[in-house]
């Protein structure tokens, strides 16, 4: 998987939704869409960052773009901080619109989009559009968000996913500090696990210790699913944070201290049983670790981008880069 780019806008103004509807419109042509494509791209974008504006009392817009093969995917998350969505199936009819939307509603962007998911409450909706498609993964659905220190355009954290015939690994990453130097550090990362992607998560993060020398160092995490052995393979170094949860517990994997590029005194895998019911959240300490998915009723079972979403949206850290990895079962 290549992941093309991630653009995170904030909806404050209605200057700010012509600025996602030009940035979607960009994404758009960065993923070789054709003009119908981009068209409904960037009318997806303009509705939900209005929705976000009108109704949601501000927010954010996160724009990312996939390349897998000859398959593009753009995917749209826009995460508001408003009272919710009171009547869900009133909101999802197509032709309905409470603002006068140029897209008449939900139900406009429900037609529009290849992949339409909300996730509404008290604190606020979040909802995922995605226009394109990729293949489907066999035996997990995933997404990772990284979006850059405020005011930066550089995001010093990085991710990556790989998959094979029965088995899942991937890779988050915070390079040390914020701008481009982290991103340097993120980006060697990101490239040594992608040559090394047959190794175990123990030999991955070696060979990225030995590839981060000549930069200011990072701090990483790999996790590797087996999906055939029903386990999951756990390494990491620094303040990556990770939780395995399952439907009767939830419990923190463990990292070793240290910097990558600069000094690891020990790195060491864990073994855990993965289920048909797993979650697994990782993340850099950008987000704060005080989350409890359980106060979110009924958000386990959504796309891992919300769960991203929220964990995000109420728990970000604004003096940093952060990044959120979600893998579920399928």
């Amino acid at each position: 998987m290549e992941v093309a780019f991630t653009d995170c806008i904030a909806v404050t103004d209605p200057s700010s939704v012509g600025e996602v509807r030009r940035t979607a419109m960009l994404a758009g042509q960065r993923l070789d869409f054709d003009e119908t494509r981009i068209g409904e791209l960037a009318l997806l974008a303009t509705e939900v960052s209005r929705n976000v504006l009108i109704h949601g009392r501000g927010g954010q817009v996160i724009l990312d773009g996939v390349k897998q093969g000859g398959n593009r995917l753009a995917r749209i998350l826009a995460m508001d901080n408003g009272p919710g969505i009171k009547d869900m199936a009133r909101a999802l009819a197509d032709g309905f619109s409470t603002a006068g939307t140029m897209g008449n509603g939900m139900g406009a962007m429900k037609r529009i989009a290849s992949a339409l998911e909300i996730f509404t409450a008290q604190s606020g909706t979040i909802v995922l559009l995605e226009v394109g498609e990729l293949d489907a993964y066999a035996g997990a659905e995933m997404a990772g968000i990284a979006v850059p220190y405020p005011g930066e355009r550089a995001c010093g954290d990085g991710w990556r996913f790989h998959e094979a015939a029965d088995r899942i690994v991937t890779v988050l990453v915070d390079g040390i500090g914020h701008g481009w130097e982290a991103a340097e550090a993120a980006q060697e990362a990101v490239a040594a696990f992608q040559q090394n992607v047959e190794a175990g998560p123990g030999r991955i993060l070696q060979t990225i210790h030995d590839a981060l020398r000549k930069t200011r160092g990072a701090v990483a995490a790999v996790a590797e699913i087996r999906l055939g052995e029903q386990a999951l393979v756990y390494a990491g170094v620094g303040n990556i944070s990770a939780v395995l949860i399952d439907p009767n517990r939830s419990r923190n994997l463990v990292s070793h201290s240290g910097t990558l590029g600069r000094s690891v005194p020990r790195i060491q895998e864990f073994r855990s049983e993965w289920s048909r019911n797993s979650v697994l959240v990782m993340h850099s300490d950008g987000v704060q670790t005080r989350w409890d998915l359980g106060a979110y009723a009924g958000l386990i079972a959504k796309h891992p981008a919300l769960i991203g979403g929220a964990l995000l949206r109420d728990f970000r850290r604004q003096r940093d880069d952060a990044s959120v990895v979600v893998i579920k079962a399928r």
